[in-house]
């Protein structure tokens, strides 16, 4: 059974740091493409970050230079590495996930499996 468990997140004022997790099981996770998405109450789901087989990264445009995504082959675990919190950061945090390759790494419709999201709250 596919399984996707993300962790990590809370209520942090603006400035601060947090490392979100994504633990995985029941599939080739190495061969897989990854990808972090958010929602905000009142907005679409938006696609931040993601991560293909080989390793390379790509962000979106509103994140870049504060957000890092990485994966651990040899634990099934992805991550989201994010620094200077804003206040717009604050959204259910998703992490997803394709087997192979995707045209538009942002976009959800991409991706077959997802997490059941960790909450990030910034306060100002």
């Amino acid at each position: 059974q596919v399984r996707m468990v993300e962790s990590g997140g809370g209520s942090v004022q603006a400035g601060a740091s947090l490392t979100l997790s994504c633990a995985a099981s029941g599939f080739t996770f190495s061969t897989y493409s990854l990808a972090w998405f958010r929602q905000s109450l009142g907005k679409e789901r938006e696609g931040v970050a993601a991560i293909d087989s080989d390793g390379r990264s790509t962000y979106t445009n509103s994140v870049k230079g504060r957000f890092t995504i990485s994966k651990d082959d040899s634990k099934d675990t992805l991550y989201l590495q994010i620094n200077s919190l804003k206040p717009e950061d604050t959204a259910m945090y998703y992490c997803a996930s394709y087997p192979g390759p995707v045209f538009n790494p942002h976009a959800e419709w991409e991706y077959r499996y997802w997490g059941q999201g960790t909450q990030v709250t910034v306060s100002s």
